[in-house]
């Protein structure tokens, strides 16, 4: 993984020592909060419900043992005891001291870690496959690539002062683990018939309020010329972005408003113009930052261990949350934030620690993040695999539940934001109880909630949805069906009137009961939902 150069930590050092003064000066009343405000979103720093919010960066959801260890510091010290990863593989924590803060951002300084530009209207944190550089389906590892997009945004003033927020996600598998055709911008990684390596570019994507899938931009980007591409895409947005409407600036409408054809015909326009300025970057950098992401030394298994499966827990968890790894003898291991009756991708003080120490000594020091709030260690023995899950488990971190009904995303909702309409906690441990004993039974079906119309919990993504609605000062959930984040992408249609708590959670069962009564062998939910279509499945809701 990267590691900090003087430069870089010359850089994060000074931004600590400026926002310690701006946090003084707001403090001592010399600020007022309207000018203060840009400036702790430019350092992550939220004002919600209760209490300040800070968002730390983690990019493309890789650290190490160490900087998960800070992040578990942090939250013993400066919070109530636990963190909450988010949806682009970053942490929050919820209950933060205005007056704590910089000392918060002097304490991930010293790990290599900051909270630049996790808010504000500029690139967001790049976020990547959590099985890169240990998956066998990939191209290449298309970490270093979000690297270098990392590098070459980070206050780089074209990148620093948009219309609207901006998100990026890399991968390089058929499988898509990052949900990148939902993003501002999406790549991935691929070959052309000359052994090229290259990107498929899709522009104008993204959930909220008018959620869109995006279309193939360019089939094939020479991935020496990826910094300009984007650039020139920035370029057009900025040109013609709606800045007099909020709800209409971000790319994906401009994308929408002027069609795929224009958008791409002025994109390459711009590109070619761009090309003459030269304002890639060099192909040594890229190497240098490459370098970082040499494989670990995997032992060379002669003979790949055969598993005992007798004890039935662990039998279960290998099934569900182990994944095969590129490198003979090793795996891949998910690491559940979901227990039944939970909050979908918190971790207390004490589990970050131990998912640190397991890191240590079992995944080469690596850990991941996931945008579905879940932990991964990437490269584990599959002889150490009984001595890890006996570890989760005994921290209560052992649920067998990736990709099932109770792995549910969700936004941290009214209990939090000053944004929601509603709350999204406890429907989730809702409906996690009510499908505790049926969820093997059903099969993946990923299930997803937001709070509001801002999609936090990528509502329009899932499998079902719920979209928490304010009606007339009443909490209400929207159920939307057929929904996908994968290389499958679609959006989820609304069924109809809402719920209350309650009813969502009783409107849910009535479409997995309906989904059991028409599967045929060997079809997930989705499946059944796109070969009947949306009208039993209504019906089954609403008679």
């Amino acid at each position: 993984m990267y590691r900090y150069d003087q430069y870089d930590q010359a850089i994060v050092d000074a931004r600590v020592d400026e926002f310690r003064d701006q946090v003084r000066r707001r403090i001592a009343g010399d600020l007022t909060e309207d000018q203060f405000k840009p400036l702790r979103l430019k350092n992550g720093l939220y004002l919600q419900l209760h209490a300040y919010m800070l968002r730390v960066a983690i990019p493309y959801g890789t650290l190490d043992s160490r900087q998960m260890r800070m992040l578990g510091h942090i939250a013993r010290k400066y919070d109530r005891g636990y963190g909450h990863f988010t949806t682009r593989q970053n942490i929050q924590y919820n209950w933060i001291k205005l007056e704590e803060a910089p000392d918060i951002l002097a304490d991930l300084a010293t790990v290599e870690m900051h909270a630049i530009q996790t808010s504000g209207e500029s690139f967001r944190n790049v976020s990547s496959d959590q099985y890169a550089g240990a998956t066998a389906d990939e191209v290449a590892d298309p970490r270093p690539w979000a690297e270098l997009i990392r590098q070459a945004t980070t206050f780089h003033p074209e990148f620093s002062y948009f219309p609207r927020k901006f998100k990026i996600a890399v991968t390089a598998s058929d499988e898509d683990r990052a949900a990148i055709r939902l993003h501002d911008i999406g790549l991935k990684l691929v070959r052309n018939e000359a052994g090229e390596l290259g990107f498929e570019v899709y522009i104008g994507g993204g959930m909220g309020r008018t959620p869109f899938v995006a279309p193939l931009i360019r089939p094939f980007l020479p991935a020496d010329h990826l910094m300009s591409y984007i650039e020139a895409a920035v370029r057009v947005w900025n040109r013609w972005a709606r800045r007099d409407n909020i709800h209409k600036q971000r790319i994906k409408i401009l994308v929408h408003d002027l069609g795929q054809e224009e958008f791409t015909r002025q994109v390459e326009e711009e590109w070619q113009e761009l090309l003459k300025v030269g304002v890639d970057v060099p192909r040594v950098e890229f190497d240098r930052i490459a370098a970082y992401f040499a494989p670990p030394p995997f032992e060379k298994i002669g003979t790949v261990p055969i598993l005992d499966r007798s004890d039935p827990d662990f039998a279960v968890w290998l099934d569900q949350n182990v994944k095969p790894h590129k490198a003979p003898g090793h795996a891949i291991v998910n690491i559940s934030l979901k227990p039944i009756g939970g909050i979908p991708g918190d971790a207390s003080a004490d589990q970050i620690d131990l998912m640190a120490d397991l890191a240590e000594r079992y995944s080469f020091n690596e850990l991941r993040v996931t945008h579905a709030q879940n932990i991964v260690l990437p490269h584990v023995r599959k002889a150490d695999l009984y001595a890890v899950w006996q570890a989760l488990d005994a921290a209560g971190l052992a649920n067998a539940n990736l990709d099932l009904i109770s792995d549910i995303i969700a936004c941290p909702g009214l209990d939090y934001c000053s944004l929601a309409n509603a709350r999204s906690i406890p429907v989730a441990q809702k409906i996690a109880q009510r499908f505790a004993n049926r969820e093997r039974e059903l099969g993946e079906l990923k299930l997803k909630i937001s709070g509001c119309i801002n999609a936090c919990g990528h509502h329009h993504a899932g499998h079902i949805g719920i979209l928490g609605v304010d009606r007339k000062g009443t909490e209400n959930y929207q159920l939307l069906l057929g929904g996908s984040g994968a290389e499958d992408a679609s959006l989820g249609k609304i069924t109809g009137p809402g719920f209350n708590e309650d009813g969502v959670v009783d409107a849910i069962e009535r479409v997995t009961d309906r989904y059991v009564a028409l599967r045929e062998p060997g079809e997930r939910f989705l499946d059944t939902y796109r070969r009947v279509g949306f009208d039993p499945f209504k019906e089954a809701i609403y008679g």
